[in-house]
């Protein structure tokens, strides 16, 4: 504790948003200043991260006491990262999030990293969510993002080998230091062990090989800005051959731009379209045609990908 009572500031975690999403443990001091943490099933102990990805979704809602709330969600390789921007945010913020959702308005693709603080909320039915409560954050390029996608899957990846090493350990700080666990997991390794039991790395493998694979050369479509928008299309008239195919292109751009490697989902790609002008029956539509052509693919239900 530093003079004052206030906790010292934690460090931030580079994350990705599959480890974070899957936490339902939570730690809070009983002081006034204390911490709040999300424990992880690999064991960290987080009460900030630095995360990273495509902005999907920014809307704005007012709360019962008349303040004004942003909710959004950013999307990396691995999952989604659910945050929220209040009042309480600084200027800064507050500004870049109402240039941020006239961006979305309008479909252009946007990646972002951030700087935020943990947060968790649990339902009347028990059921434990994870979310992000922004500090600072920027808008960035593709070269940025695919260095933190690297520093992520390096904090992942040394996570994973920590907790495999530890599972030979001694179920206590004493038998995990022993074994050579760093101090800043020994807490967060104890408290996950009791909670989640054994755990499956191999979805986290998974996620760190697909995130290096963009990395390494698949930034151009996450990056790249959106077509100007369309001219609204004449629904009497969209059956003509000229209007059949620019649907068609925009929705395959809007794909390839938005794919981070697994797919788009049907929202999105439908949200898009409709801020290019494309009547939402039409984009559905066509959809089914490019499925049924062969030139997309549904990897699971309700997302699409370009066939290579």
């Amino acid at each position: 504790m530093q003079s004052g009572g206030r906790a010292r500031r934690q460090p931030a975690w580079h994350m990705l948003a599959s480890e974070f999403s899957e936490a339902t443990l939570n730690e809070k001091g009983s002081g006034e200043y204390d911490p709040s943490f999300v424990i992880t099933k690999l064991g960290a102990k987080v009460n900030r991260v630095i995360v990273a990805g495509l902005l999907e979704r920014l809307e704005v809602r007012e709360t019962s006491n008349g303040s004004t709330l942003y909710q959004g969600q950013m999307r990396d390789p691995s999952g989604l990262h659910y945050f929220s921007v209040g009042d309480y945010a600084s200027e800064s913020m507050r500004e870049l999030t109402l240039s941020l959702v006239e961006k979305t308005e309008v479909g252009e693709p946007v990646l972002l990293l951030m700087t935020a603080k943990s947060r968790w909320y649990q339902t009347d039915e028990g059921a434990v969510y994870t979310s992000l409560r922004p500090e600072e954050a920027c808008e960035i390029d593709a070269k940025t993002y695919a260095l933190w996608l690297t520093r992520a899957c390096e904090g992942t990846l040394r996570r994973m080998k920590i907790h495999s090493d530890s599972l030979a350990a001694e179920p206590t700080q004493d038998g995990l230091k022993a074994a050579g666990v760093p101090d800043q997991m020994v807490d967060g390794l104890l408290l996950s062990r009791n909670h989640y039991g054994e755990i499956d790395t191999e979805s986290y493998t998974l996620n760190v090989m697909q995130a290096l694979d963009i990395a390494e050369g698949r930034m151009e479509a996450a990056s790249q800005p959106a077509p100007p928008p369309q001219a609204q299309l004449d629904v009497e008239g969209s059956d003509s051959e000229g209007s059949d195919d620019d649907v068609k292109e925009t929705l395959l751009a809007i794909i390839g731009q938005l794919d981070q490697g697994d797919g788009v989902d049907f929202e999105t790609v439908l949200t898009n379209a409709g801020a290019r002008g494309i009547d939402r029956q039409i984009a559905e539509s066509k959809l089914d045609e490019l499925s049924n052509e062969g030139t997309l693919h549904e990897p699971r239900f309700g997302w699409f990908r370009i066939v290579a």
